[in-house]
């Protein structure tokens, strides 16, 4: 049976679980342009909206259009032509997350724009570069409380394939303000403070055994590696040296298109049917692992830019980065899971696949085994389908990311000045000095992995990019967008405690 007409027809098959409507989209779904092809002007509000969690009601944000839809979706070649609305009664603005757009518009408070303020709009109008999976967030603390939402680009040449498309939009949830979790992070207190309050938010300076590390990392003592390598950057560790967990925060719960797995969403598909898995990891301070049980995936894009195809069923995915993965499903009712483990815990999210005769059982929110450390096994193995034009680098820079876990300072040291002029091609290294992780994203712009740890391949083009304790990532970019751009951790709390800094154009 076509696909298409699958998913027009009534759907036969009882489920455990109560359906809500998929964040899917059919073969052909209706984009933001009108029957000429031509792209109309879209109405998009930040909102206030109330979901359900842990079966206590939540205010967090929204980005929707006026009929409920989440985020926009967009077709290769349009005209970004929205209208955004702040119908709530704070200040804010939206960063389009993998889009290249003018620098003025780049949604980072005064830089150089301020604010949209309650009440008011703004108007966007630029070209849409490159199809991708893209998103759309906050660049405030506003993020850690859902203000963000998926921003797709239809690529024109797949138009025609007979597949189910499904987005996955991930979060980490507090019921807790992002002040209050940040205020937490912060505050000077002995290692062994205790947190007695449910669905406790502990830095992890204060959790394990941290000696105070200087900004050059030189401290090793108790500091987050990979559990159970008793290695870190190649570095030997000790056993008592371990840390409890990867992460600064225990969140309340780790949501997919806002739902836990206690109510998971489930998405209808066809026995034998084809899928485009879109991923968003909009965790502010959580690395994944995507796990597709039994289906065997397909990576075909990372951060929305096209790969040669890598084969497997799981896939790291830290915060900022998007995959997209395509499924072959086998003939027969069946259900399958696709789960977001949390890096280093056994929580986990994710939404039910179920197809006709099919159903769908309970699955628990921990799983058995603590989710997978992150690393840059499958970042070595990626190559870019479209790479950057071969060309020696004009301008190189070393990049330092330093950090305190204990007083929760965070930072960037670059040498010379990252200062560029246009047309350069430029190439960064980045040095991850600290011992966590640091997801980096540079606005405006795509770049390629060119080297991990010196070693030089062709990588993937990316505009986020996982650099692990001790070791170095090097990115080469075509300086094509002029601006003071924002190069940061996509670590929300990291970046508001001082891992930022300007890709900066001379002027």
């Amino acid at each position: 049976m076509n696909r298409r007409r699958f998913l027009k027809g009534a759907f036969a098959g009882a489920a455990a679980l109560a359906l809500r409507p998929a964040w899917s989209k059919p073969a052909r779904a209706a984009d933001a342009a009108d029957a000429t092809g031509a792209a109309r002007q879209v109405q998009l509000a930040v909102v206030r909206r109330t979901i359900e969690v842990n079966g206590r009601p939540a205010s967090v944000y929204g980005i929707r259009q006026p009929d409920g839809t989440p985020g926009i979706r967009l077709r290769e070649g349009d005209t970004f032509n929205v209208v955004l609305h702040n119908e709530t009664a704070d200040p804010t603005n939206i960063h389009w997350h993998g889009l290249t757009p003018p620098w003025p518009v780049d949604g980072v408070p005064d830089a150089p724009l301020p604010l949209i303020a309650a009440g008011a709009q703004r108007t966007f109008d630029f070209p849409v570069s490159s199809p991708g999976t893209y998103w759309m967030h906050a660049h405030t603390l506003q993020e850690q409380q859902l203000l963000a939402a998926p921003l797709i680009v239809a690529d024109a040449a797949q138009s025609n394939r007979d597949e189910q498309e499904i987005v996955i939009l991930l979060h980490d949830f507090s019921f807790a303000s992002p002040e209050e979790l940040l205020a937490r992070l912060t505050a000077k207190q002995s290692p062994n403070a205790a947190h007695a309050d449910s669905g406790s938010h502990a830095s992890s300076a204060r959790r394990t055994n941290h000696a105070a590390m200087s900004m050059d990392g030189s401290s090793m003592s108790g500091m987050n590696m990979a559990a159970g390598n008793g290695s870190i950057g190649g570095l030997p560790m000790s056993p008592a040296a371990m840390p409890l967990d990867l992460n600064d925060i225990d969140y309340d719960a780790y949501l997919a298109n806002d739902r836990t797995l206690d109510d998971p969403e489930v998405v209808r598909v066809e026995s034998g049917g084809q899928l485009r898995v879109r991923v968003i990891n909009g965790g502010t301070a959580t690395a994944f692992t995507l796990d597709f049980g039994n289906l065997e995936g397909t990576l075909v894009a990372v951060d929305g830019q096209p790969v040669q195809p890598v084969t497997g069923r799981r896939f790291p995915l830290s915060m900022g980065q998007r995959v997209d993965v395509r499924i072959q499903l086998p003939r027969g009712p069946g259900t399958f899971p696709i789960l977001a483990l949390r890096e280093g815990g056994r929580e986990r999210t994710g939404i039910v696949l179920q197809s006709p005769g099919a159903r769908v059982a309970r699955l628990p929110a921990t799983g058995s085994m603590p989710g997978p450390v992150l690393d840059l096994a499958l970042e070595s193995r990626l190559r870019a389908a479209r790479p950057l034009p071969s060309r020696r680098a004009g301008k190189t820079f070393d990049m330092a990311l330093t950090g305190d876990m204990v007083a929760y300072r965070w930072g960037l040291r670059t040498r010379p000045r990252l200062a560029v002029d246009q047309g350069d091609r430029v190439e960064v290294t980045l040095h991850n000095t600290s011992m966590m992780a640091h997801p980096m994203h540079l606005h405006g712009h795509h770049f390629q992995v060119v080297a991990i740890d010196g070693r030089r391949f062709p990588g993937a083009t990316r505009d986020t990019v996982l650099v692990p304790p001790r070791r170095a990532v090097t990115i080469a970019v075509d300086a094509d967008n002029p601006g003071q751009w924002a190069f940061h951790c996509h670590h929300l709390y990291h970046m508001a405690t001082g891992m930022m800094t300007t890709f900066a154009y001379k002027v």
